[in-house]
């Protein structure tokens, strides 16, 4: 087997066959592309288009989603380029994917590149019909800021992203509650910010008037250490001893925090959600607002004592194990404890479902 050195102008497209005649040609750029790069492609019917130069290669495949899973086999053109299409349209919002050449995983130099998988991977954007509410408006934007918290547990420094909301430096009296927010598994403190666009999601809702502004700290969950399969041997001690004994404090010291139980919340998605399902039930004390994204649910059980939780939020995508969400929910309701659940539509375990269900979270936390 031999391994070429590829030149990358990646083009989304999906496969050429008579059962793809239906397809639109009205392919553009995706957003998420390099400056000047034409491709990876997307269409308005959700396709994507893929482009390699790798003049010696003798495969290329584009894999699409967590682990790259699945793809599309790309054929070689008489430019000695490769290109392919979908097979099908793609469920809206954002997905990773990487290109296989001759058995070899690389990114696409055509788009930019996005932590996920445990490495940095491609991403491509399919436009959502709901876009506009994590669209970059003119409104007025908060600021996500790098902190360095001292770690002893693990012997470092560790770094987390902070939201601060619009007015944060106007108001130097004012203080915020805070949303402690975890990414998934392969993913790390990046991720709700570049991949979820959880800032612009908070902008446009604090313009809109839908919420009150709240903080949100993000840091990583050390969930790498873990992998893809073996998430039942997860032990969450480390990274609740890190959470709980070093990043709060840090924060409520360095940030004009409401340093309560009352005024915190703590969301994941996915891996994130089964963390924040054993910490919030480990650490009642800490946080009064839980939300699982796609990560699980609770049962009235759980719950030793009820006074303590304003909110418990579960969420999933429609193309996930809706049913489950929902009767969760409708239990903890019955058990006297505030529960909501959202179901996204038409989307399945990926960042669409996930921004769709902040927006849904935001409103709900820090009422009253």
């Amino acid at each position: 087997m031999k391994y070429s050195t590829p030149i990358l102008a990646l083009v989304l497209t999906a496969h050429v066959c008579s059962a793809q005649s239906d397809i639109k040609e009205d392919f553009k750029p995706s957003v998420l592309n390099q400056p000047g790069q034409e491709y990876p492609q997307v269409n308005s019917q959700g396709y994507a288009r893929f482009r390699i130069v790798a003049p010696t290669a003798d495969s290329v495949r584009v894999s699409l989603g967590l682990g790259g899973r699945g793809g599309t086999l790309l054929k070689r053109a008489a430019d000695s380029s490769w290109t392919g299409t979908t097979e099908g349209p793609m469920d809206e919002g954002f997905h990773y994917y990487n290109v296989r050449i001759d058995g070899g995983k690389f990114n696409d130099p055509g788009t930019l590149n996005y932590y996920g998988s445990v490495r940095w991977e491609s991403g491509i954007e399919i436009p959502a019909h709901d876009q506009d509410f994590y669209a970059l408006k003119d409104v007025p934007h908060g600021n996500v800021q790098q902190i360095l918290f001292p770690s002893p547990s693990t012997k470092t420094s560790r770094r987390a992203f902070v939201y601060t909301p619009p007015g944060y430096e106007s108001q130097p009296k004012k203080q915020y509650p805070v949303l402690y927010l975890q990414h998934g598994w392969g993913e790390d403190e990046t991720a709700w910010s570049n991949q979820g666009h959880a800032n612009l999601i908070m902008d446009n809702l604090i313009a809109a008037g839908t919420i009150q502004p709240f903080i949100i700290v993000m840091t990583y969950g050390m969930t790498n250490e873990m992998k893809f399969g073996g998430i039942r041997n997860f032990k969450v001690d480390t990274f609740q001893t890190v959470l709980a004994d070093e990043l709060i404090p840090y924060v409520d010291a360095h940030f004009r925090t409401i340093a309560k139980q009352s005024h915190r919340a703590m969301a994941g998605l996915s891996m994130g959600g089964m963390e924040t399902h054993m910490i919030t039930l480990n650490k009642p004390e800490l946080f009064s607002y839980y939300a699982l994204l796609s990560g699980g649910t609770y049962t009235p059980e759980e719950i030793k004592d009820k006074t303590k939780v304003k909110l418990i939020f579960l969420s999933c995508g429609s193309k996930e194990r809706p049913d489950g969400v929902r009767n969760a929910a409708t239990a903890l309701k019955a058990a006297g404890i505030n529960s909501v659940s959202y179901v996204s539509e038409n989307t399945a375990h990926e960042f669409q479902t996930w921004r769709r269900s902040l927006k849904e979270l935001a409103p709900l936390l820090f009422k009253n």
